[in-house]
């Protein structure tokens, strides 16, 4: 399960998103997760799931390994659909018993938000394996870039998000390598009750944690070694650039956008 998580891991490949600009990326990413939440008709789904199927393809990252990664959101999706399901008011009644009752609304809005999570994960997983944490941080840094002129710390915050995501598959293996370490010593993460299951985690957390802090401190140390003081007079070996492909993808986001936007308008989900 460990080694299923796919968030801030990066695929090398010769794609058209691989070489497209962070920042495009980043807007496309926006603009994708404002219409998966936006979206209330059948045709808007539609759209939205057409251009997810076209990205990936676009992508070259095999498909295998993007569905890998929704294993770890299971009991999420799972959670998310039940509340929906038991707990939302509806014109019919299709089973009650209590406090808890299925409708049909509730189906509607529990296969709605199961689709959006799936959707969710899969889309913005695409930015994370299509482009590496240095162009996430140059991107992110130069997008936010207008927010230094009311002394917003942007290179601070894009350094930190690099950070982070840098840390995710390391802190991953981290984890696989102590798990494995503790089972050989008798330790079970897989039987007993929920309670029972978050005590045998202790063995795992508490060598986990000091491993992040070490790290941390190591890092920091680094920084400091080099004289790190911040983006001020910072240059870049490779400056972004705009060229002719981004200005087409930022012209097909906002195409995108505006057809779900229509779509909600002209063919909603019936009430």
């Amino acid at each position: 399960m460990i080694r299923d998580i796919t968030i801030g891991q990066y695929y090398p490949a010769d794609s058209v998103l691989h070489r497209l600009d962070p920042r495009v990326k980043l807007f496309g990413t926006l603009v994708y997760m404002i219409a998966l939440f936006c979206f209330k008709g059948l045709l808007d789904l539609g759209l939205i799931t057409v251009c997810l199927i076209a990205l990936i393809s676009l992508s070259k990252v095999p498909f295998r390994f993007m569905v890998k990664g929704l294993k770890t959101i299971v009991v999420l999706v799972l959670i998310t659909a039940l509340f929906n399901l038991l707990f939302t008011p509806g014109k019919f009644v299709i089973w009650s018993f209590w406090k808890f009752q299925i409708t049909d609304t509730g189906i509607r809005n529990a296969f709605l938000m199961t689709l959006r999570l799936i959707y969710l994960i899969l889309g913005t997983s695409l930015m994370t394996l299509t482009t590496t944490p240095n162009q996430l941080t140059d991107g992110l840094e130069k997008a936010l870039s207008p927010l230094n002129a009311v002394r917003v710390p942007v290179h601070a915050i894009a350094m930190m998000m690099s950070i982070a995501l840098r840390f995710i598959p390391i802190l991953i293996e981290e984890t696989d390598k102590i798990m494995k370490a503790q089972m050989a010593r008798g330790a079970d993460f897989e039987h007993g009750n929920l309670i029972r299951r978050a005590k045998n985690m202790i063995p795992l957390l508490v060598p986990l944690i000091v491993s992040a802090f070490r790290r941390a401190d190591d890092l920091a140390l680094a920084m400091e070694a080099r004289c790190y003081n911040g983006g001020t007079g910072r240059t870049k070996m490779k400056p972004l650039c705009y060229d002719a492909k981004d200005r087409r993808a930022y012209l097909l986001c906002v195409l995108f956008l505006a057809a779900v936007i229509a779509a909600r308008i002209l063919l909603p989900f019936p009430q």
